[in-house]
């Protein structure tokens, strides 16, 4: 009994503080500026060719409820949530079946978003499930739900909701697949169009009939369930003949998205516009993204990627200017909106090499130049030691030269390289080509065991494509009101910080990362894309027990790909498939119908034929002969026997 009145009196103090809690809350809310709605976040995002690529809440075709079909606006909620006009933002019943459904099932197979809720969250145009945004958006569902009328809120909603194909708002969306107004669309054209925004990718009529198909008996089902139409209306909805107006759009793609929040995070990161202006005005952001780029990205990532649970992260930086040019934070923004192109930071691996070898080669080691690939124990002081291997326990047993250690990737090698020069050699290059992440000058570094920022590592390999000249990689080149004034623009930051000879040197030793003709006790790490390649490349490969890297440049274009799980887990050994495949597929498509360069050799570089098993000069009895790059004056001299 005792134990019952403590119960019940826990409960009414908690119901009590719960209630003043909110009373605060409603009196908090009701202070504060009433939020525009049709103003809020209203952004449009150009690309390259200032054509629209993203219109945030921004449209001009904002039709008003009364002018949307009561068949879309039925279907809608009643696929979306069917107690919109009975609850107060948040939907407990759905919650805590959702909650139940997502345990029962072991994973998300259920959401609990209200139509406020989805409305919130494309007013922040910001999708990263983690419980800052949640907060945020909680919150902003709680105000407009105090300070609006329902309708109010049901139409901002479907004046901004996505619906495919870069679509936002519904009577965008009947123009776009039926070539109609919103308020003229019949319940066949509205159930098809109210399933697309569960999942635009997959649910667009233009990019897959099917499954739009599927969707929409789904929907004209659960309209029958909801009493909104009869069986017989569904029948007759659902085999009725449709006419899609819209062609395929070039914007369909699983990764553009990515861009668009990547711009957004610059946006925030700039800050030169103060945020309450950006949440109550229209602004114009212009960008660097080339959409055929992106698009032969995206498509690279959906051939190599269908059927994996891998994740992938991919940036494209043009070189001698910084413009990012194409971005993937993820193989598809409808399944997992986190930007590890952004937010992540992964171990390099071998990626680490090249800055590596530039260092070497500006402080006295060339081409030619030896040590002995053997499995090694390395005394660091009297209390340490370090053993690295590498791959597949694979050594020559012999003194090899850079030549052959830059396509084997290997790891012997690097570390007596790393060591040989002086630990803080290879620290002081990372820094001076603007890796802002802490690395930690150990044995170790040159096997990329430092945890980096995706976008400042790929810089750092556009700096040496650019011949040495460091540009701040960014995406955004200038904002301009709805008045077109003015708001910021970037300005160009370059500086001269790497040799070119050098440079040079280097790139070249790395487009022999798939040169067959270097086979001998092992093989270059980029061969199997060897078939796929008709031009040439600088390009390195780097992975570790959770991560595998692909990274690689011409004179024009560098692109880096990542490949693993956000969780860590551990890659298979094949893995490393995908990262070669995505980057080659991606650099050889995008330069189809464009001139893919090369360098033009400095006038203190000259060429040597030589022996590139031992670095030697060739002669008549060598086996194997390449021309390779050195710095005047320091030409191997010792010729092959």
């Amino acid at each position: 009994m005792k134990k019952n009145k403590f119960l019940l009196k826990l409960f009414i103090i908690n119901m009590f503080l719960l209630c003043i809690f909110f009373s605060l809350l409603y009196i908090y809310v009701k202070s504060t500026p009433k939020l525009d709605l049709k103003k809020t976040n209203n952004i449009i995002i150009y690309d390259k060719n200032n054509k629209p690529f993203f219109k945030g809440n921004g449209s001009k075709e904002w039709v008003e409820l009364k002018n949307i079909s009561n068949n879309l606006i039925d279907a809608t909620i009643s696929t979306e949530d069917k107690r919109f006009y009975s609850h107060n933002g948040f939907d407990y019943i759905r919650i805590i079946k959702s909650i139940f459904n997502n345990i029962k099932n072991k994973s998300i197979v259920e959401g609990g978003s209200t139509i406020t809720q989805q409305y919130a969250r494309n007013l922040y145009l910001s999708f990263d499930r983690n419980f800052n945004r949640k907060i945020k958006e909680a919150f902003l569902a709680f105000k407009m739900e105090i300070n609006y009328q329902k309708n109010d809120i049901l139409e901002g909603y479907l004046n901004t909701i996505n619906y495919g194909n870069g679509i936002f708002g519904i009577q965008n969306a009947a123009k776009y697949y039926f070539n109609k107004d919103a308020k003229d669309l019949n319940l066949a054209e509205s159930s098809m169009l109210a399933g697309i925004p569960g999942y635009p990718q997959e649910y667009s009529p233009i990019n897959n009939l099917k499954n739009a198909k599927k969707r929409q008996k789904l929907i004209l089902n659960t309209m029958v369930k909801n009493k909104y139409i009869t069986k017989d209306e569904a029948n007759l909805a659902y085999n009725a003949k449709l006419i899609l107006y819209g062609k395929k759009d070039k914007l369909n793609l699983t990764t553009l998205m990515y861009y668009k929040d990547a711009v957004m995070n610059e946006l925030n990161d700039l800050n030169v516009i103060p945020k309450d202006y950006i949440e109550n005005n229209n602004i114009k952001i212009y960008t660097n993204l080339d959409l055929d780029a992106q698009k032969k990205l995206d498509e690279a990532i959906n051939i190599n990627m269908n059927n994996t649970t891998l994740e992938v992260s991919s940036v494209m930086i043009e070189n001698y200017t910084g413009k990012i040019i194409a971005l993937a934070g993820g193989k598809d923004y409808e399944n997992s909106q986190f930007n590890r192109a952004v937010l992540s930071k992964r171990q390099v691996g071998s990626t680490m090499k090249p800055l590596l070898y530039y260092t070497a080669l500006e402080n006295g080691l060339t081409p030619s130049s030896t040590f002995s690939s053997e499995n090694t124990n390395f005394n660091i002081n009297e209390s340490e030691t370090y053993s690295p291997h590498n791959y597949a326990n694979m050594y020559a047993n012999r003194q090899i030269p850079m030549i052959l250690a830059i396509p084997y990737s290997d790891n012997i090698y690097a570390v007596k390289t790393h060591l040989f020069i002086g630990k803080n050699m290879l620290v002081n290059t990372a820094k001076k080509l603007g890796i802002k992440d802490d690395i930690k000058n150990n044995a170790s570094l040159p096997l990329g065991t430092s945890e980096l920022k995706m976008i400042d590592f790929i810089n750092a390999y556009s700096t040496i494509a650019s011949e040495g000249i460091y540009s701040s990689p960014y995406l955004i080149r200038k904002i301009k009101d709805k008045n077109n004034k003015n708001l910021y623009k970037h300005n160009d930051y370059k500086e001269k910080i790497l040799n070119i000879n050098y440079t040079y040197i280097l790139s070249e030793l790395l487009s022999n990362c798939y040169d067959s003709t270097l086979i001998d006790y092992s093989a270059p790490t980029c061969l199997s894309i060897r078939p796929k390649l008709t031009n040439k490349y600088a390009i390195k490969t780097g992975s570790t027990n959770t991560d595998s890297w692909t990274i690689g440049y011409n004179k024009n274009t560098t692109l880096g790909v990542w490949i693993g799980y956000d969780n860590n887990k551990k890659l298979d050994k094949s893995d490393s498939k995908y990262s070669k495949n995505i980057w080659a597929d991606t650099m050889e498509n995008y330069f189809r119908n464009k001139d893919s360069l090369w360098y033009e050799k400095p006038k203190d570089v000259v060429p040597v034929l030589v022996n590139p098993i031992n670095g030697k000069i060739a002669t008549g009895k060598s086996n194997k002969k390449k021309i390779v790059y050195y710095l005047k004056g320091t030409e191997p001299e010792e010729y092959d026997k």
